[in-house]
């Protein structure tokens, strides 16, 4: 199970950095408001993973497949995270305190919150996007009619 959510987790940053770097070339990654398709990125990799997980098992548990849905969402923030630290601090150190200057804000610690947004950002999609694909891929116990329901 673990490689479900660690291989599901590295492509879901993959599609993140690529979308960064495709929004950077055209210029358009100052917009925080474009931060919203990172949604759909989170989604189809959570989707997938749970859709494995429940493809290799005769018996797809509730918590499991929380677990994979929530670590793949997990990890594919954290890679992201210290490829946008690298990227913040190393390479393009003027790309926070543009961000910043659009937020109204003037922290000392500009960079650093940043990075702690994306991962509070990246966990609670992971957690939100989890528990809505849960509610489709979980076996109803209620009827047998019940099932008609689910994915």
């Amino acid at each position: 199970m673990s490689k479900i959510y660690i291989k599901y987790g590295v492509l879901i940053a993959i599609g993140l950095i690529l979308y960064f770097v495709l929004t950077k070339l055209l210029g358009l990654h100052k917009y925080p408001v474009l931060s919203a398709a990172n949604g759909v990125i989170y989604g189809t990799g959570i989707l997938l993973a749970l859709k494995k997980s429940k493809a290799s098992k005769t018996r797809f548990k509730y918590q499991k497949g929380f677990q994979v849905g929530f670590m793949s969402g997990a990890i594919g923030t954290l890679i992201f995270v210290v490829f946008m630290a690298i990227n913040m601090y190393q390479i393009d150190t003027e790309f926070a305190r543009n961000i910043l200057d659009a937020w109204n804000l003037n922290y000392d610690s500009g960079t650093f919150m940043i990075l702690i947004s994306l991962v509070l950002m990246g966990v609670s999609t992971s957690l939100v996007l989890t528990l809505a694909f849960m509610q489709l891929l979980k076996d109803s116990w209620n009827t047998p009619d019940g099932n008609r329901n689910t994915l």
